[in-house]
């Protein structure tokens, strides 16, 4: 209640200002409940209550009526709040006078026009005064339907100006609410205002009685002049000079008022031109807005105007309407030309192709803008993929680090940030790659980067030209998506032609560039001319086959039939068995080249580098074979070709079979040149020199460092590279060991002969003349004083070999010295038991040399070795003076103590070998 009773506040006014009888909007606060609330309403002081139309406690719709001031307040009063305020004004504008003589550039209202002869307004009618609510009190809409008031008041009507008047509909649909009171007070206002009527009409009436009257005298003296006259008949009356005068004056008026009249004419035409111009100027300034939106790249505002213009005056019969409408379709038949161009130019991205077809469809360009593309793009990619081999076969691809000269598509291309894609197949290269990789290697790269850059957006323009997704955003769907349908299926066969010859392109390029020989020969001055370039390794061409392999997984990706991507799948099937070929070919040629590169420097263990590039060589040959064996999906294995069944089953041992018979003819290779060396004196304890840097190794020394190489082979290297084949999924390892340690054994056991054969014939050799030095007999000889000279030579010949073979390798020395001991031992044996008779002093020195060489190498004894020691012995007398065993003993102590120093090498010992 107490917010019923607040004041009505007035806050804003829209238009602030205007003409009388200017439609305004009142906004404020509490500006009554409801229409029979508000009791007053004026502004700039008068009474605007008559057109006020309440529409809320906040909004109020009136007319402004003719004020006496310029500007003032909006007073708004009701039942329930009272006298209002307000915060705004209303200013009041007040047209002047237009005469009709003078020139003006707006319309001129000339309803309310002056009379110039008595200078006041003709009166009003009497109807323009009738109220829009007669009876002057509060209206109160009733709530019964129209129909229902129809139904009950057939043929009649609630509006007081129609013939059919009913007063009860009128009361029952606007004083429903209203008071029996209300309705008598309604009456008396009503005859008021009938009274008021009357006395309008009466005052109309006497306002033109003086204007009655005169034209009632003029009307009498004209006809009392006509009768007194007399001369009607005859010519030259007064009636006849009265019409002359009034020609004459009809001339005047007209001659006076001819250039205002003409004035009048030329306005009123100019304003009826200038009226059109103004109706249909969207028509007019089309063309204008054509070329402006076209050079901003507004191509929506353009189509959505020329649909504008083509339904309101495509079939218009105005000429000046023909000939605007004329000159737009110029426009549009240009912009059809620019659309179509930018749709056949390249490289674009699928955006802007699906942009320009739809705009083409909405113009309703001739042919299929579609089509048109799909076959540019076609035509595009096939060149861009000749592009390709034509730069590096002119030398350019490997020279264009930054930008040198190359062909316009592919520059077009590298340069177009459209067209980067997300991802890269490739991990990022280094500067110098591009001068260390090969360029059939770089060519294939730049090739599959062109189809995957290329094809996929290519299958989504013809994949949305099917579905009809091209002309999803354009105004006619229906009509367009079927119309796209039929023309598809209509050129199914053609795409499909297109993506073959596309895959063929690809094929052919990747086989002149890897496999010349699988292209006729018509085609390889086309697609080849790679003969001058670097033969590729398994290396490089696995790297070719992963980036084929990916090629063809982002292709299957977009879900292109597998028929139209088998060529690519043959092809990667002759690469694998090519890469396979040719990375065994390979690895054998590097084996072949190992011995070459011997440089014969062992380590602490007697291990040259070579076992080590051996295997670095397999491993590398596994790595390379890893991607063609390997299976992807839909892909065949290459172990079950026919041309492959014998290396299929063979393969696991083949290639180490191979190496191990190519190693073994370069090591042989090795030994017998070696061997055509001058034979050396053994015998001599000088000969054998310290080992040092630059050290120039013997034949007999390069045995040895073959033999620790092929021990380190057989114990390592062939395990490791049974791991590594089981590694990478290769079969048969058993097999592999089994077959590369025999050959490596074969190979060890030859040059273990030879070493021995170097090394214990001479010793061996020397014994005899040793032996029989001097004339020495052993039938006839004096009392032993010691073990003579030949024997200790001998010995140091052993200490020798002992030291030749433990530079290089500690674990040959037992086997080495165990074979040069038994072959020392079967020669002492055989002299032996050649004596047909000892003297007893002969079989003192015999057993005293005997004993002294076996004590000295026991630790090198073996079975066959102590054999022949013991049939020498047994060969000799048998001592049985005690004063000869104590001999024998004092004359062993004495060799042993002054020997020490040599014999030492014999025992056990943690000593490492030198390195060199």
């Amino acid at each position: 209640m107490s917010r019923a009773r607040q004041p009505p506040l007035v806050t804003g006014i829209s238009p602030k200002e205007g003409a009388a009888w200017t439609k305004v909007t009142i906004r404020g606060e509490n500006l009554g409940t409801g229409p029979a609330d508000l009791i007053g309403l004026s502004i700039c002081g008068h009474n605007c209550l008559l057109t006020a139309e309440w529409m809320s406690a906040s909004k109020i719709v009136c007319r402004v009526g003719p004020a006496k001031d310029d500007k003032g307040e909006i007073i708004v009063t009701t039942k329930s709040g009272g006298l209002g305020t307000s915060t705004v004004s209303f200013k009041l504008l007040r047209p002047e006078r237009i005469g009709i003589l003078d020139q003006s550039a707006v319309w001129v209202d000339e309803m309310n026009y002056y009379d110039m002869r008595t200078d006041r307004n003709k009166g009003i009618s009497p109807l323009s005064l009738r109220p829009s609510n007669p009876l002057g009190i509060d209206v109160d809409k009733g709530k019964i339907p129209q129909k229902d008031m129809e139904l009950t008041f057939p043929g009649m009507s609630g509006d007081f100006t129609s013939e059919n008047f009913s007063a009860t509909w009128y009361l029952i649909e606007n004083h429903t609410g209203s008071s029996f009171e209300q309705l008598k007070i309604g009456a008396n206002n009503l005859k008021k205002q009938a009274t008021k009527k009357n006395e309008g009409s009466l005052a109309y009436v006497k306002g033109g009685l003086s204007t009655f009257f005169e034209a009632q005298d003029a009307l009498a003296a004209i006809h009392q002049r006509l009768e007194s006259d007399g001369t009607e008949r005859v010519e030259g009356s007064m009636t006849q000079r009265l019409e002359n005068i009034l020609n004459r004056a009809s001339n005047t008026a007209d001659t006076l008022f001819q250039e205002v009249l003409g004035r009048k004419d030329k306005a009123d035409s100019t304003r009826n031109a200038l009226n059109v111009l103004q109706r249909f100027k969207f028509l007019f300034n089309l063309p204008l807005n054509i070329e402006r939106n076209i050079q901003k790249g507004d191509y929506d505002v353009v189509i959505n105007d020329y649909e504008k213009a083509k339904s309101l005056f495509g079939n218009t019969e105005v000429p000046v309407f023909k000939k605007v409408y004329a000159e737009v379709e110029t426009r549009i038949s240009a912009l059809r030309s620019l659309l179509l161009e930018k749709l056949l130019q390249t490289p674009s991205t699928l955006h802007d192709q699906k942009r320009y077809i739809r705009y083409l469809s909405d113009l309703h360009a001739p042919g299929d803008p579609a089509w048109q593309c799909i076959y540019a793009q076609h035509k595009w990619i096939l060149q861009l993929m000749q592009s390709c081999r034509d730069e590096f076969i002119m030398g350019v691809g490997a020279l264009d680090p930054e930008g040198d000269t190359r062909p316009s598509a592919l520059g077009r291309l590298s340069h177009s940030a459209s067209l980067k894609r997300g991802g890269s197949l490739r991990t990022p290269r280094p500067s110098t790659w591009r001068f260390e990789t090969p360029q059939q290697v770089q060519f294939v790269e730049k090739l599959s980067d062109v189809v995957i850059g290329q094809l996929p957006n290519f299958w989504k323009l013809w994949i949305s030209y099917v579905n009809g997704s091209l002309f999803s955003e354009t105004g006619e769907k229906s009509g367009q998506v079927e119309k796209s349908k039929k023309n598809a299926r209509q050129r199914q066969n053609d795409f499909k032609k297109m993506i073959e010859e596309m895959t063929n392109r690809l094929v052919k390029l990747v086989r002149g560039a890897l496999l010349p020989t699988t292209l006729p020969h018509g085609e390889l001055s086309f697609y080849g001319g790679w003969e001058n370039k670097t033969e590729l390794t398994g290396a490089w061409l696995t790297q070719i086959i992963h980036t084929v392999r990916a090629c063809h997984e982002a292709l299957s990706a977009l879900e292109i039939p597998n028929d139209l991507l088998q060529v690519i799948q043959d092809l990667l099937l002759e690469l694998r068995v090519h890469c396979l070929m040719v990375t065994l070919l390979h690895t054998t040629e590097d084996v072949k080249r190992l011995a070459e590169k011997e440089d014969w420097v062992v380590d602490n263990e007697g291990i040259t580098s070579l076992p080590s590039q051996f295997e670095q060589c397999v491993v590398q040959m596994l790595q390379s074979l890893k991607e063609p064996l390997e299976i992807k999906p839909g892909e065949m294995n290459v172990r079950f070709l026919p041309t492959l069944i014998y290396l299929s089953k063979y393969l696991d041992d083949f290639f180490i079979s191979l190496i191990i018979v190519c190693l073994t003819l370069k090591m042989s290779y090795n030994l017998s040149s070696v061997c055509s060396n001058i034979s050396v004196d053994l015998c001599s304890p000088d000969r054998f020199t310290g080992v040092h840097e630059g050290f120039s190794p013997t034949s007999e020394q390069r045995l040895l460092i073959i033999l620790s190489n092929c021990q380190y082979l057989e114990r390592r290297t062939f395990l490791n590279l049974a791991n590594h084949f089981e590694k990478h999924g290769l079969t048969g390892t058993e097999k592999i060991t089994r077959v590369s340690v025999d050959a490596v054994r074969e190979l060890d056991r030859k040059l273990f002969e030879a070493y021995i054969e170097r090394r214990a014939d001479p010793i061996a050799g020397s014994l005899e003349p040793g032996i029989c030095a001097g004339y020495f007999d052993w039938r006839d000889c004096q009392t032993p004083t010691g073990v003579r000279n030949y024997l200790k030579e001998a010995l140091v010949s052993i200490i020798t070999v002992h030291a030749e073979v433990f530079t290089v390798s500690k674990d040959l020395v037992p086997r080495v010295l165990s074979r040069i001991v038994e072959s020392v031992a079967d020669e002492m044996c055989r002299l032996m038991q050649c004596v047909s008779s000892f003297s007893k002093n002969g079989a003192l020195q015999a057993r005293l040399e005997l004993c002294a060489l076996r004590d000295a190498i026991a630790a090198y004894l073996n079975s066959e070795s102590n054999a022949s020691f013991k049939l020498a012995l047994d060969a000799l007398p048998q001592l049985h003076s005690g004063a000869d065993k104590k001999l024998l003993e004092e004359l062993l102590n004495k060799f042993k103590s002054s020997m020490q120093l040599q014999l030492t090498c014999f025992q056990p010992s943690c000593i490492q070998p030198v390195k060199r």
